[in-house]
């Protein structure tokens, strides 16, 4: 094992963690994807919402009325300056509030915990460039105040968390983690965990990022300088030095060798068992233990292959109350790189041993495109989804399966049967952190 694992797990049943809304900001084939059920449509059918621009990339098209539409009493003093990222978190946290029957000026979050995940700094950077360029000596006091509140809204990893908790008027905890890909997944821990112990009774959590195409273009070029300079690595059969962007993402196919950006938002409404019963919420299932480990390389930029770090996670997240024999299907986070593939392939033959080839685990990566902090909040629900219609989605863009997979990835674009009452969630951040989150059905006891 790698590391040790921060962990935090199950309290008595009143206490339960249970997500009861869900909402999304992400690219669709026109008008953004918004809904549990938009979602589910995309996944189901092993659908990509990606566009081909030179680059495959997914693009959140908004329209400008989105916010007036949600937040009509929101002042223009603050929303003319708000980024995409803004936008895009409170798009997603008005949908998931609105499948929750959450009233925010009712006042209904008042007392919520306010949790952000942001991984980019794409949103951030022209804010920050006007303020770097700006000459106070030709600069008016209008223009001076513009600036500044551009500024503070805008150049920090909390810009999301800040807006969000001002629309909810929330009291509660209010916080933002930035740790990549892995972000909002390890906010679903920390969310739990202050409903497991009473802090809260009520938690929103969104991961929202976005992403820049020149400048993923401009690391196209560098990609293939590099990839050029390293001619021989490919000669010997071993994979490019990079996955490329130029290609359509296709996590566990044989062909898998690029990774496509997308950007937006996913937000997950979080409440204790009995906050939820006492109000007659609908509940999709249950976040009922997270872990986050590193591999423990020296290089910031790799993970280790042999998944020992991941394996490590598992274990930590399922602790001595769940067995991995209660788990027939695992979330991946493989976003068509083939260095996660490997360390998902070993880790989870480390895991179930013989019984590895009667596991489903997918990726819906290729829906909306790698989105970065997103990641976690939109694979818990996607998991949640599966779970609660009994259908497991896809592998997005997977048509040909790699040889050598050890479990099933469910090719193709037809969900696949199978009722399951426990299901793992992974995700990633960059440098080898691996985050494993489990799920399970709302109506199920868990074991004492």
């Amino acid at each position: 094992m790698s590391g040790r694992a921060t962990v935090a797990r199950e309290n008595p049943e009143s206490r339960e963690a249970l997500v009861t809304g869900m909402g999304f900001c992400l690219p669709g084939d026109g008008p953004p994807v918004l809904t549990a059920d938009d979602v589910w449509d995309v996944a189901a059918h092993g659908r990509t919402c990606l566009l081909h621009d030179g680059v495959h990339h997914g693009p959140v098209h908004l329209p400008e009325t989105a916010l007036q539409e949600r937040f009509p009493t929101l002042p223009g003093v603050f929303s003319r300056h708000f980024t995409s990222a803004h936008r895009f978190g409170l798009v997603s946290l008005a949908e998931a509030c609105l499948d929750a029957e959450l009233d925010l000026e009712a006042g209904d979050l008042a007392e919520a915990a306010v949790l952000a995940g942001r991984g980019g700094v794409d949103a951030q950077v022209a804010s920050y460039q006007a303020v770097m360029r700006a000459d106070p000596a030709a600069i008016g006091p209008l223009g001076a105040m513009d600036l500044f509140i551009g500024t503070e809204l805008a150049v920090t990893p909390s810009d999301v968390a800040l807006v969000q908790s001002a629309v909810t008027r929330s009291t509660g905890p209010c916080y933002t983690v930035s740790c990549g890909c892995a972000s909002s997944a390890v906010q679903l821990g920390h969310a739990r965990g202050m409903i497991a112990a009473g802090v809260v009774d009520l938690a929103v959590v969104t991961g929202v990022d976005v992403f820049d195409v020149e400048l993923v273009r401009n690391a196209q070029v560098l990609l293939r300088i590099a990839q050029r300079a390293d001619a021989s690595r490919r000669a010997a059969g071993k994979p490019a030095l990079l996955p490329s962007f130029d290609r359509l993402m296709r996590p566990y196919d044989r062909r898998a060798d690029c990774v496509n950006y997308g950007e937006g938002s996913a937000t997950l409404v979080l409440e204790s068992r009995e906050h939820a019963e006492r109000r007659g919420a609908h509940a999709y299932g249950r976040v009922l233990s997270q872990a986050t480990t590193r591999d423990g390389l020296a290089n910031p930029l790799t993970s280790d292959e042999s998944g020992s770090g991941l394996v490590a996670a598992v274990r930590a997240c399922l602790g001595d109350r769940w067995s991995i024999g209660q788990i027939p299907y695992i979330h991946g986070g493989s976003d068509g790189d083939a260095l996660v593939t490997a360390f998902e392939a070993n880790a989870v033959r480390e895991l179930y041993g013989p019984a590895v080839s009667d596991l489903l685990m997918t990726s819906q990566e290729g829906c909306f495109g790698h989105n970065g902090a997103p990641a976690g909040c939109l694979g818990a629900a996607l998991t949640l989804l599966m779970m609660e219609r009994g259908e497991v989605c896809p592998t997005a863009n997977c048509e040909e399966p790699a040889e050598g997979l050890p479990f099933d990835p469910v090719p193709g674009t037809r969900t696949r049967p199978l009722a399951f009452d426990y299901a793992l969630n992974f995700t990633y951040q960059i440098g080898g952190v691996k985050s494993a989150m489990l799920l399970g059905r709302a109506d199920t006891s868990s074991p004492h």
